[in-house]
């Protein structure tokens, strides 16, 4: 009786094979795959993961990577894989599993196909994609902790292969969108308390563009970057204006003595003629409290049930470099949901086929038809990229940055305990 609760018929050809899925078992799998990856050459992590999935009747095994646009799922190669095509989010099972963060199950006569997010934290990897003969409450716990396995092994592989990076390039990547790339952290992060997301335009030429961030205990660290010029002088720029702040951010001070470090170290390596604009920010995430600095940038639009309220003005303070006087700090107070859309000048000066600036009035128009329909941070920004792109007629002649924020309210000590 022990095997028939535990067990599951898997099929091998026309001989059934029983393979046990209890707890024990899938704590021995997973063990038994980190201790095999833990050396393991990059190319050699796709086809171990193949090979264990089919330890318990998996078949058909996809492992998706997103591209640089985040438009698509890419295909990695590797022995044992699928390989086909690359698969857009929108509008596929793969992307609703990876948008939604939730696992997607395809009844289909041969078997049940399975589309798991990758998530290594709270930032999206990708989707693995399996097929199983039937699928219980078992499998679905096993195969959800296999893809937070999988999820870790790429990040950590990532770090010394160049294969992942190539997967990713849809289309050919300029020197300065190579430098800024290596730059940035995960495009998105979530907690109970707070999540956000960015992106940046366009993902293959951008150069002077840049966002950071950094969760320290109770403050949410926040910076969007925008250096002068274009091409490789600028992302050189913005390397420097990004290295600055995490060094200052480091040494846990606050906005007006983080903005004079930024803007000394800039104004001794460049001088006054070259300079970057910028938006530093603090959230205290247990209370909601927001700090900012806004250094030459559009200003920020609070979102509030899906409806843009205001702007946040705040007093002027020069860009970064020009070795200007302390800044002026603003601060308001957010309510638990509250959004808050950052964004450089590219997204709204730019020139649409009719000469006309797209501008602040349609940007937020935009913001407010999109919103509705999208269940996260990621998600809304992603889509709120996209169809600004085809409001301004697919036209990008400027780097455009967009980084969303959402405060959630509670607190820390309460997170939820999940139930395996």
């Amino acid at each position: 009786m022990e095997e028939e609760r535990h067990g599951k018929a898997q099929r091998s050809g026309r001989r059934r094979v029983t393979v046990n899925l209890s707890e024990g078992f899938g704590e021995r799998l997973l063990g038994q795959l980190l201790d095999r990856a833990h050396e393991m050459p990059p190319q050699l992590i796709a086809p171990l993961i193949a090979e264990e999935l089919q330890r318990i009747g998996g078949r058909d095994v996809s492992i998706f990577i997103q591209d640089y646009e985040q438009a698509e799922l890419v295909p990695l190669p590797g022995r044992g894989l699928v390989v086909g095509q690359a698969l857009p989010i929108d509008g596929s099972l793969a992307g609703d599993a990876f948008l939604r963060k939730t696992a997607v199950e395809d009844v289909q006569p041969g078997g049940v196909q399975m589309y798991l997010p990758l998530l290594d934290g709270s930032d999206e990897v990708g989707v693995l994609a399996v097929t199983l003969d039937e699928v219980g409450d078992d499998d679905r716990r096993l195969l959800r902790r296999l893809a937070g396995l999988v999820a870790d092994l790429l990040v950590t592989k990532n770090s010394y292969t160049d294969r992942f990076f190539q997967a990713r390039r849809r289309l050919p990547m300029s020197l300065s969108a190579e430098v800024q790339w290596a730059l940035l952290p995960p495009l998105s992060m979530e907690t109970p308390q707070v999540a956000l997301a960015g992106i940046l335009e366009p993902a293959y030429d951008v150069a002077g563009d840049s966002l950071d961030y950094a969760l320290n205990d109770d403050i949410l660290n926040m910076a969007v970057i925008d250096a002068m010029g274009h091409g490789l002088n600028a992302s050189l720029l913005a390397t420097l204006a990004v290295t600055t702040y995490r060094h200052a951010r480091r040494q846990d001070v606050g906005l007006e003595r983080l903005y004079s470090f930024m803007d000394r170290a800039m104004d001794e390596q460049f001088g006054p003629d070259q300079f970057v604009t910028a938006q530093m920010m603090q959230l205290h995430v247990g209370t909601g409290h927001l700090d900012w600095v806004n250094a030459g940038h559009p200003e920020p639009l609070l979102i509030r049930g899906h409806r843009v309220i205001q702007t946040l003005q705040s007093p002027g303070t020069l860009p970064i470099g020009f070795g200007g006087a302390s800044p002026l700090v603003s601060s308001m107070q957010l309510r638990p949901g509250d959004q808050v859309l950052f964004y450089t000048d590219g997204l709204v000066e730019e020139h649409g086929l009719g000469g006309e600036q797209f501008g602040e009035a349609r940007l937020i128009e935009t913001v407010e038809r999109v919103s509705p329909l999208n269940g996260g941070v990621q998600s809304l920004v992603r889509n709120l990229s996209q169809t600004l792109k085809r409001e301004r007629g697919g036209v990008t002649t400027d780097d455009a940055t967009l980084l969303l924020v959402e405060w959630r309210g509670g607190s820390a000590d309460h997170l939820a305990i999940v139930d395996f």
